[in-house]
């Protein structure tokens, strides 16, 4: 899933194998590393305990790697999340090679 700035989303795909959970989880994934401005594995970290870790109940928030925020020219312009890969860390490889495949065409 590929969400705007503001966490709307642009773009979804989902494989036919994948779960049907997963597109949910990828459009939230999106959404919070663009909400955060940080990779939702940045996210896990950060709230694994203490004063943040109560973020990690509220609605949309996805706290587990695949979703990546994207920048163009130093500012924010969407997110993108991945769910469905065999592990958070496999979500957030393909999420990476997502965004890495489309960053020359995002500059303004």
């Amino acid at each position: 899933a590929v969400v705007d700035r503001a966490g709307l989303v642009q773009a979804l795909l989902r494989d036919r194998f994948a779960g049907a959970h997963t597109l949910q989880v990828a459009t939230d994934k999106a959404w919070s590393s663009a909400s955060f401005r940080i990779s939702t594995a940045e996210l896990a970290q950060a709230t694994a305990s203490g004063e943040l870790a109560g973020l990690r109940q509220a609605q949309r928030v996805v706290a587990v790697g695949g979703g990546l925020p994207i920048e163009s020219s130093g500012s924010l312009v969407g997110g993108i999340g991945v769910s469905g890969a065999p592990g958070s860390g496999a979500d957030e490889k393909c999420a990476r090679a997502g965004r890495d495949a489309i960053e020359d065409a995002l500059g303004f």
